[in-house]
């Protein structure tokens, strides 16, 4: 009987940290086109948490963002049809290029 109780108290808790996770809201996303050498829009507003997907709509070549402040990085090479994706979540100016393309610029500007 003790047991029971003990494993009903758990379950009432897991129940509870699930219905917590699954009501938490999804983040906001965004879209950039990468086109004819172009990152589409080239300036992208969004808030903190904010989600940006870069999707290559190219039909032959691969792109890749290389970001230049704060802290360079560099996606993987996105291939015609792949995309990848970055969570914004600090405020600031994002300028990137492309890693192969270094004409093709773009920013992303993060608010609160």
């Amino acid at each position: 009987m003790r047991l029971s109780l003990v494993f009903a108290v758990a379950l009432v808790a897991v129940s509870g940290a699930a219905l917590t996770l699954a009501s938490a809201p999804a983040p906001e996303s965004a879209e950039i086109a990468i086109l004819d050498y172009k990152y589409q829009p080239a300036t992208l507003k969004i808030k903190a948490g904010t989600v940006v997907r870069w999707t290559n709509k190219e039909k032959r070549v691969s792109h890749s963002i290389l970001f230049t402040s704060p802290a360079a990085s560099e996606s993987e090479r996105i291939f015609p049809g792949e995309s990848w994706e970055r969570r914004f979540d600090k405020p600031g100016r994002y300028a990137y290029t492309c890693g192969p393309h270094p004409e093709m610029q773009g920013v992303i500007e993060v608010s609160e």
